[in-house]
């Protein structure tokens, strides 16, 4: 028996006998360990089509992978059908229109370079093996946000196949409301296989982060606070609560030790970047470790990925939250400290900007006017109990609690359908269910944080 005809498939069609399929069903997140009975690698669009008319014959579950950085793994499914998009790689760059197509398989790495070939860049996520498919699809917050908005406010149109196999061209022409839904919703309505998107002239960038030692996490967060509270949109903030890796740049007495820091990114003139960039560097005496300067934008999307290395075993709690009182800020640095494991770490990363001057029933990302966004990351050794890991990121989640105004759907683990409902306000939750109705009535995309379709 053919298993992929018809339609013919150019790709290739890897089973749990085949070479190298333990590594293709490999995912970012170490803790995820899922066996498909398929995982079909495709090449284009038309492989996306045979590669659901397999599922469709076969009734099998479908999992959708792009970078395969899915914080709960949704890039694989336990004996369905992977639709494999890695190896589609293409970018292609417009300088004169300054307008970027990427296909699904690039990350975030790949995507700068090629765009910082021309001084152009466009919001992406901060860890550079993130692929660009999830990341946009969930809305896209990263060290541009402030001053360009979202990966998905700069989203110009897809191409998309349907569950129904229909390879559609969608732009806010064609079809206004999917691009709506697809700035936001996740990858509730479809396969993507091609992105355009807007680029911005980004340069040289001023910026990087200081360090304190760990029992300094409260002036660290205040000063956070502090500068966010009145900082213009050219300046991006993340307060981080972490320990210092045995790295080159960290003096030798404290490696290993807890640190409290401010990572700092100035996009507006370069001339102001060192006056902008001074109360980061001063407010607080000297720091520690100062690795402020400027730097290129790529050194800069790339400045975290040590924090998250493929293979990490992980588990993240995120809210979207209100402004930070005091005692927010003393129960932030109060559970952090209490971490076990030196990949576990606390950030707070200041929202604004460029973020809020959409309207909130612009996208499916709604979440506009929040201040700040946590993100909580447990972690822990292969054969470890991941137990006492999970309980301080549920804990320290749950210390600001209080002033949670939604979450951010692309750091939601499989925390089931009241989270989801979280990532979107009833309405725009409403307008999802509807599209979801009619681009997949039988809820073949539902490998995913599941936006159902409507009953009956």
């Amino acid at each position: 028996m053919t298993l992929l005809a018809p339609p013919p498939f150019a790709g290739t069609l890897l089973t749990p006998a085949s070479p190298g399929y333990d590594d293709a069903r490999r995912v970012w997140n170490g803790a995820v360990d899922r066996r498909p009975a398929f995982i079909a690698r495709c090449r284009s669009a038309d492989d996306v089509v045979a590669a659901l008319d397999l599922a469709r014959r076969h009734d099998l579950a479908v999992a959708v992978r792009g970078g395969g950085h899915s914080i709960p793994g949704w890039s694989v499914v336990d004996g369905g059908l992977v639709v494999d998009l890695t190896e589609m790689k293409e970018v292609r760059i417009d300088p004169a229109s300054r307008t970027a197509r990427v296909q699904p398989g690039v990350t975030w790495g790949e995507f700068d370079a090629a765009a910082q070939q021309h001084g152009l860049a466009t919001p992406g996520g901060e860890i550079s093996h993130t692929g660009v498919a999830g990341l946009t699809l969930g809305g896209g917050i990263g060290w541009l946000s402030r001053m360009h908005g979202l990966a998905c406010d700069n989203l110009l149109g897809v191409e998309l196949v349907t569950a129904d196999g229909e390879i559609r061209h969608v732009d806010d022409t064609t079809d206004p409301d999917l691009m709506w839904g697809l700035r936001g919703g996740g990858g509730n309505f479809g396969v993507v296989t091609s992105f355009s998107y807007r680029l911005h002239p980004v340069g040289p960038v001023p910026g990087g982060a200081v360090f304190f030692p760990g029992e300094r996490a409260r002036d660290v967060l205040r000063l956070y606070r502090d500068l966010g509270a009145a900082a213009p949109r050219e300046l991006s903030l993340v307060a981080v609560q972490v320990t210092a890796p045995p790295a080159p740049f960290v003096p030798e007495e404290f490696r290993g030790r807890p640190l409290a820091g401010l990572s700092a990114a100035w996009f507006g003139d370069p001339d102001d970047g060192e006056r902008m960039l001074a109360p980061v560097q001063t407010a607080l005496g000297r720091p520690v470790i100062d690795l402020l300067g400027v730097l290129p934008y790529c050194a800069l999307q790339q400045s975290v990925d040590a924090s998250a290395p493929w293979g990490m075993r992980s588990y993240v709690k995120s809210d979207f939250l209100d402004e930070l009182d005091d005692a927010a800020l003393d129960a932030l640095a109060d559970h952090a400290a209490r971490r076990s494991h030196p990949m576990s770490h606390v950030l707070v990363r200041r929202l604004g900007g460029a973020i809020a001057d959409v309207p909130a029933d612009g996208t499916a990302f709604a979440h506009r006017q929040a201040a700040h966004m946590t993100t909580i990351v447990g972690a822990w050794d292969a054969g470890a109990d991941p137990a006492p890991e999970i309980a301080w990121a549920r804990a320290t989640w749950t210390a600001t609690r209080r002033l949670a105004r939604g979450t951010y759907v692309n750091h939601l683990e499989n925390e089931g359908t009241a989270r989801v409902r979280e990532a979107y306000p009833a309405a725009t939750f409403e307008r999802l269910t509807a599209l979801k109705t009619r681009l997949d009535p039988a809820n073949v995309f539902r490998h995913n944080h599941n936006v159902p379709p409507s009953v009956g």
